[in-house]
């Protein structure tokens, strides 16, 4: 099972609400789980801006 997400860890409160309840549903995710965590730039963000800077 592959789960992305643009959000990190700390922020999934957000999106469920509860904190025990994110933090168990967390748990039983990362549990013998791979992370990758990508910290690169967005090529979609960078390809809008360049359309963006041709334009003007």
């Amino acid at each position: 099972m592959i789960i992305t997400s643009n959000l990190g860890f700390a922020d999934w409160t957000q999106v469920f609400g509860d904190a025990t309840m994110t933090a168990a549903l967390l748990d039983r995710l990362t549990h013998k789980a791979h992370i990758i965590n990508c910290s690169l730039e967005s090529y979609r963000l960078k390809q809008s801006l360049n359309q963006k800077a041709k334009r003007s």
